[in-house]
């Protein structure tokens, strides 16, 4: 399994999936707010998804599930300020997931190596520049509106069009601010300001975005639209959907997928790149 960014990066279609293990240090996620807030809980779990296959571990002060609210830089930085160094402690690459550069920034000064952006640069002016000037690697995410409105009746005329559209916009945003194209990574953000028939047309597509040439990164771990077709009411038991969403996406050319379930995943999609192979 890659122990690096570099590793991670280099991987292509053709090397084996990566999986990113989420760790929500929020009290109000949607499926596990609350539960990893003590900085050693937190490293326990970050291990425990290491040693599961992991390759990167992802972590997130500010919950995104939809209709939440801001949460202030000082805030996020006050719920990842020791567990961040426990969880650096364990080796593992480390993403932060935050739209703030001054959250960003303390993450990046303690040794994280990739920002998860789910606006792309676009909500604060100063984060394009930041992940430039560091060396950072950034998660280019496409999102409809705000977490607290995206579901309101998002609408396209052709979802996989403009969604590929989108992060061609923001990869040439970034590469202006400095960001070398090595350092890219883009995600369709499965869920956010999309519906049911909006998620499956990008999932079954993603063979399209592959023609960015840019590492894809699909997060459709436990979402709302699984719980809508296979009719799980509890995002913990929607494991079954989230594997075929993954392997649907494998199939497609991406190659890292944020999940809660690492074990599971890792598995199913050890499988899939079998398959794949013996084809």
């Amino acid at each position: 399994m890659p122990r690096t960014v570099r590793d991670i990066l280099n991987a292509t279609p053709a090397d084996p999936a990566l999986v990113m293990g989420i760790l929500n240090v929020t009290p109000d996620s949607f499926s596990d707010g609350g539960k990893y807030l003590d900085p050693q809980i937190a490293a326990r779990q970050a291990q425990h998804m290491l040693d599961a296959g992991a390759a990167i571990i992802d972590i997130g002060a500010e919950s995104t599930r939809p209709g939440s609210q801001p949460v202030s830089p000082n805030e996020q930085i006050k719920r990842i300020e020791q567990i961040v160094p426990a969880v650096l402690e364990t080796g593992a690459v480390v993403s932060i997931d935050t739209t703030s550069a001054e959250v960003a920034r303390c993450a990046l000064k303690w040794g994280v190596q990739i920002v998860n952006d789910i606006s792309a640069g676009r909500d604060d002016p100063e984060m394009l520049r930041l992940v430039a000037s560091s060396g950072a690697v950034i998660v280019l995410m496409h999102m409809l509106g705000a977490p607290r409105t995206m579901q309101s009746n998002p609408q396209y005329s052709d979802v996989v069009s403009e969604v590929a559209g989108f992060l061609a916009d923001r990869i040439e945003a970034a590469r202006d601010a400095g960001i070398d194209a090595g350092n890219i990574i883009v995600d369709p953000g499965i869920g956010f300001g999309k519906t049911l028939e909006h998620n499956l047309a990008l999932l079954a597509n993603v063979d399209r975005l592959s023609e960015l040439d840019i590492p894809i990164l699909i997060g459709a771990s436990r979402k709302r639209f699984i719980g809508a077709l296979g009719g799980s009411e509890r995002p913990e038991d929607r494991i079954g959907g989230t594997i075929a969403a993954c392997l649907a996406a494998r199939n497609g050319g991406a190659t890292i997928f944020r999940v809660h379930d690492v074990s599971p995943i890792v598995e199913a999609l050890k499988v899939c790149d079998a398959l794949r192979s013996a084809k």
